[in-house]
C-alpha cells in the first residue's frame, strides 16, 4: 500500500459554523484548531493546507472554567523599552471577545507559516450574525456542556 500526500489542488474545502453559545474556550478551541488544519479528513497530510474554514459566532457567550475569567492574564508588548501591556480575560471580553478565541486557536496551532495560513481561515464574530450565508455553511456542534 502507497502513502498519499494530498497536494492542495486535492483539497475539497468546506465552510463550518459553530456556534460558541455555553462552550469552554480551550474545548472549543481544540475542535477549530483540528478542523483548520484538517486532522478531521481522511486527506490528511502535515505539510498541505488541507483543513476547512471556520466561523465562529456568539463569541461574546463563550465561557471560562475556574477563575479563569478573572485570574488569566493575556500579555502583549509594543515593542518599546517597557512596553508589556497586560490585561485579563475579563477586561478583554468586555472589549473585543473574539480576541479570546483567536488566542486560544492560534495557541494550539503549530508556530510556522502554513499555521499563518490556516489561521487566516478562521472568523469570528462576536453576534449571532456573520457575512458568510454565501458559502453554505454546516453547522457543528462540537458538544455543550
Amino acid at each position: 500500500m502507497k502513502t498519499i500526500f494530498a497536494k492542495d489542488t486535492d483539497v475539497e474545502r468546506k465552510w463550518h459554523v459553530i456556534d460558541a453559545d455555553g462552550l469552554v474556550v480551550g474545548r472549543l478551541a481544540t475542535k477549530v484548531a483540528d478542523i483548520l488544519r484538517g486532522k478531521n479528513k481522511a486527506i490528511y497530510t502535515p505539510h498541505t493546507d488541507t483543513g476547512d474554514f471556520v466561523v465562529i459566532v456568539n463569541a461574546e457567550k463563550v465561557r471560562f472554567t475556574g477563575n479563569k475569567l478573572e485570574q488569566k492574564k493575556y500579555y502583549h508588548h509594543t515593542g518599546y523599552p517597557g512596553g508589556i501591556k497586560m490585561a485579563t480575560a475579563k477586561e478583554i471580553m468586555e472589549e473585543t471577545p473574539e480576541k479570546i478565541i483567536i488566542s486560544a486557536v492560534s495557541g494550539m496551532m503549530p508556530k510556522n507559516k502554513l499555521a499563518k495560513q490556516q489561521i487566516s481561515k478562521l472568523k469570528v464574530y462576536s453576534g449571532p450574525e456573520h457575512p458568510h450565508q454565501a458559502q453554505n455553511p454546516e453547522t457543528l456542534n462540537p458538544g455543550k456542556q
